[in-house]
């Protein structure tokens, strides 16, 4: 595995494996925190992944996770920890049921269906990959903030400076320097910077960490905006997430978007992460508030 020679970004790999790994408070019952780093609410990915890893704490060691469906109710408070709350459905000879719900202040904030089985052979099959350039020919994360960050917006600038455990390179830029309306579709080269874990449990909680980050800006692409514009309320409402085949993280994963439809102030986006030989190893669908906000 090629581990990165910055010790601040390997720390902030060190620190998401830290988030991920649950304090365990009683039987089915968890306890997960929050990096502080100046956001108002905890990251999507962060409670779809902690609720992930409180799950497969719950199944025996040869059942891996295949499917998880999940709902976001309310933003999470990052200053306050979250109690993580599993229930055993069913435990069957192949199939392994839980049901999440994460808490804070007394409420539910997020909640989530998983189903584990074990590894079966059968059937495989599966759609080619899109031809795309390779990560090398892209602009690295750095060389993107030299040559955008300074004149962009505060947020933009916030966002794209903080240090982050993934690493993101976007084939294309055009909806980052234009407001032209494109087609909602984007390719984008993601990879874990650092070290992870040789688990499988805390491989698919990563997997479903980066599997939040990017999509619902796809939305945004037909109607020339981004989910930086402030004047636009974005939020993720629900996450689907189906794990085909098993993947270390030690190198670039191509998730490639796209968006087929956007009404009732709510914008539709489907992923699939594959590797960079073209195995498709998980698919996303996510639906998402994009709603304008009234003017002053």
């Amino acid at each position: 595995m090629t581990i990165d020679s910055d010790p601040t970004e390997k720390s902030a790999m060190h620190k998401l494996v830290e988030t991920l790994d649950l304090e365990k408070l009683e039987e089915n019952l968890f306890r997960g925190t929050s990096p502080q780093i100046g956001w108002q609410r905890v990251f999507g990915g962060q409670v779809i992944a902690q609720a992930l890893v409180a799950a497969h704490r719950t199944v025996d060691a040869d059942r891996f996770i295949h499917s998880l469906h999940a709902y976001f109710m309310r933003p999470g408070d990052p200053s306050v920890p979250i109690i993580y709350q599993v229930e055993r459905i069913r435990n069957g000879s192949s199939f392994n049921t839980r049901r999440v719900v994460a808490i804070q202040h007394g409420e539910p904030i997020f909640s989530m269906s998983a189903s584990f089985q074990i590894e079966e052979e059968g059937y495989d099959h599966q759609m080619p990959a899109p031809k795309v350039p390779a990560p090398e020919s892209l602009l690295s994360e750095t060389q993107l903030q030299e040559a955008f960050l300074a004149k962009a917006p505060p947020m933009i600038r916030k966002y794209w400076q903080n240090k982050r455990p993934i690493e993101i390179k976007p084939v294309s830029l055009a909806h980052y320097i234009s407001n032209e309306k494109l087609a909602p579709n984007q390719d984008v080269w993601v990879r874990a910077v650092g070290e992870v874990p040789d688990d499988r449990c805390f491989q698919a909680a990563i997997l479903a960490y980066l599997s939040d980050m990017t999509l619902l800006d796809t939305s945004l692409y037909a109607h020339g905006t981004t989910i930086f514009d402030p004047s636009i309320q974005v939020a993720s409402l629900d996450h689907a997430m189906w794990f085909h085949r098993p993947c270390k993280l030690d190198d670039w994963l191509l998730y490639s978007q796209d968006s087929p439809s956007a009404s009732g102030a709510r914008g539709l986006t489907r992923g699939s992460i594959m590797t960079r030989d073209g195995v498709l190893i998980a698919s996303v669908t996510q639906e998402g508030l994009i709603r304008k906000r009234a003017n002053d």
